[in-house]
């Protein structure tokens, strides 16, 4: 158990803020290897502590040497086994996907694929329907673009590997719809990149883990690294474990299952072992007298492909752009359950660096790395913009809710969206105002359609503090979405008004209202109902069937989320499938009631216009419950697992 008085978790929590964001005037200096580590662990430690982080590494080269690595808490608390960067394994998560972009160049190099003809070249047993005029191909795939909606719920990750399903049919099952055509909207794809895993695979004629080992892994010696799941010995002895903190005691988790999905995340690997990838990059595709690319194959990958906004950070090929203090970033972040990473290669500076934080609280320790890193080597001592003034006259066009394009369209996986929305409001500051999730931030206009923030001490998204906003506009002028900052993969679309969470929580909460009252009016009323002639009867049954039976989807979903909501990642628990007959049954009687409502006020049955309108307040309220359930896709079995 890890347990910290409220006051030293403050105490803690406040020296790294004072630590990270009162870099000093000088540089300091990356060659003091003391001073490095001082920095680290002050940087780390506390951190780790505050967030109930139980494992982490770090691991940094520079102008081709290792100059740091080191391992923070325990490979195993139980057993109080150190954090070892030499030998203790972790999960990247989708740091994985570098690997497989290397693949894919690799045959380009070779001419045996082109990044600019249509996937289904490559695809024998099953094809990517031509939904749009312009097809998908491995450039749209590598800059993120290729159109497809996300999805994960039941199948990305699961716990057994015998649940697993090998990747061709994992592809051909799980083919997600396209929502926009290639090149128009980032949209992070796991699917997107486990096909182009297949397509190295079905032209190699190697499967794809073997592919990696033999072509990247050997070549560069990176020995204790596979996407081989589960792990072989010795390898899975040497795995941190999973946890999650539960009730205040880290709780071992299931090592997790991707390899139905490997090329998009199910690496395991080694900080110092993930840096000596990143040196081969640094030095153009070699590594010790090993070559993996060219030099010029490698210039391409780390080049910007595609942008939104060229003011701002874009796409390389499969390495995504990340700006901190004015230095260039190339890499790629991950996340699994129970572990975060990121991989971040400086070709200014000649460093690169990995780190990987283990259970939820790690996500706050990797966010906060780099951004500290370079506050503390590489400072940037940049003014906060100043408001313009009069921007509040033409503010309100910003003004909406907006929602990223990684999102699920077509299954019952789309209600999660209503979690993820981010709200734009203007101040009387001359400012946007950002929210999510109860966090808010200021943006500041420094250029058409371009904002920057005003506190770079504040973050709204999981400890990620954009800096740049760039909004979207099409030929009318009218604003359609918005890009962050150091997101390049993942777009914003503005939302009408009846997407956005406000809207639909509003509504849901005063139908619910509505419906309990009409079942206290049946209870407390039950003897003045009994005198009603035959068409009320059955007008207030109607009604009092609409309100149970849509109070019942509320209860029973949260009572099935209690029990088996921790099992939706690896499948769709039988209690779910047998929940959504509820939906269908509230709709029935939602339909049902609106029927009746018509007769009413045909027939002129309720006596008294109140009470006509009362019913019809219900009936409205079971109306926009049929279409909640329609628009977040609860009428019948949406789902692919």
């Amino acid at each position: 158990m890890i347990c910290f008085p409220k006051y030293r978790s403050s105490l803690l929590l406040l020296g790294l803020l004072l630590f990270v964001f009162a870099p000093p005037a000088i540089a300091a200096d990356l060659d003091d290897p003391v001073a490095l580590e001082a920095f680290v662990d002050g940087m780390v430690r506390p951190l780790m502590k505050d967030k109930n982080s139980p494992s982490g590494t770090v691991a940094i080269v520079k102008d081709g040497n290792l100059i740091f690595a080191k391992g923070y808490g325990f490979e195993s608390v139980e057993n109080q086994v150190p954090v070892d960067p030499y030998r203790t394994l972790f999960r990247p998560g989708s740091v994985s996907k570098l690997f497989t972009w290397v693949s894919v160049m690799q045959l380009v190099e070779q001419g045996n694929l082109d990044l600019d003809v249509d996937v289904n070249t490559y695809l024998s047993s099953f094809q990517i329907k031509d939904t749009w005029e312009r097809p998908v191909t491995l450039r749209d795939i590598m800059t993120h673009s290729p159109g497809f909606e996300d999805g994960s719920l039941g199948y990305l990750i699961i716990d057994d590997i015998a649940d697993a399903i090998p990747l061709r049919d994992a592809m051909e099952r799980y083919q997600p719809l396209r929502i926009n055509p290639p090149g128009a909207q980032t949209a992070y794809s796991n699917y997107a990149t486990s096909l182009a895993g297949l397509i190295v695979s079905n032209v190699s004629g190697l499967s794809f883990t073997d592919y990696v080992e033999q072509n990247i892994f050997e070549p560069l010696g990176m020995r204790s690294s596979s996407f081989v799941e589960p792990l072989p010995e010795p390898l899975a002895s040497n795995m941190a474990v999973t946890y999650a903190l539960e009730a205040g005691a880290y709780v071992e988790k299931p090592f997790e299952i991707i390899s139905s999905f490997a090329p998009a995340g199910a690496l395991s690997s080694t900080s110092t072992d993930m840096v000596r990838f990143a040196q081969a990059i640094l030095n153009g595709g070699e590594l010790n007298g090993r070559r993996i690319l060219k030099q010029s194959t490698v210039d391409e990958m780390l080049t910007r492909n595609f942008s939104h906004d060229d003011r701002m950070m874009g796409l390389a090929l499969g390495f995504y752009e990340v700006e901190e203090n004015g230095v260039r970033l190339v890499g790629h972040g991950g996340d699994t359950a129970g572990f975060h990473s990121f991989l971040g290669i400086d070709q200014e500076h000649k460093l690169a660096f990995f780190v990987s934080f283990g259970s939820a609280g790690g996500s706050a320790v990797r966010m906060g790395f780099a951004p500290a890193f370079y506050d503390h080597y590489f400072p940037l001592d940049e003014a906060p913009p100043v408001p313009p003034e009069g921007f509040s006259e033409r503010a309100a066009r910003y003004a909406g809710s907006y929602s990223f394009w990684r999102s699920n369209f077509s299954t019952i996986e789309k209600a999660t969206g209503m979690a993820g929305q981010l709200v734009v409001a203007p101040t009387e500051d001359n400012t946007l105002l950002i929210s999510m999730g109860g966090n808010s931030k200021q943006y500041v206009e420094v250029d058409d359609n371009l904002f920057r923030e005003l506190d770079s001490n504040l973050s709204i998204i999981q400890g990620l503090a954009p800096r740049l906003l760039a909004f979207q506009e099409n030929e009318a002028g009218e604003i359609t979405g918005f890009t962050l900052d150091g997101l390049p993969f993942m777009s914003l679309r503005k939302l009408p008004v009846y997407f956005t969470t406000s809207f639909n929580m509003g509504l849901l909460g005063l139908s619910m209202l509505i419906f309990l009252l009409v079942l206290l009016r049946r209870f407390y009323q039950r003897a003045a109902n009994a005198s009603l002639g035959a068409g009320d009867r059955s007008t207030v049954r109607a009604a009092v069937l609409t309100a149970t039976s849509n109070w019942l989807v509320m209860i029973l979903f949260g009572l099935v989320m209690v029990l088996v909501g921790d099992q939706l990642q690896g499948g769709i628990p039988t209690l779910v499938k047998i929940w959504l007959i509820l939906p269908i049954i509230a709709t029935l009687a939602g339909l049902y009631l609106l029927y009746r409502m018509i007769l009413v006020w045909k027939n002129g049955d309720l006596k008294g216009f109140w009470a006509r309108l009362r019913y019809t307040a219900v009936a409205l309220s079971g109306l926009f419950m049929a279409w909640f359930y329609y628009q977040w896709n609860f009428l019948g079995w949406q789902y692919m697992a």
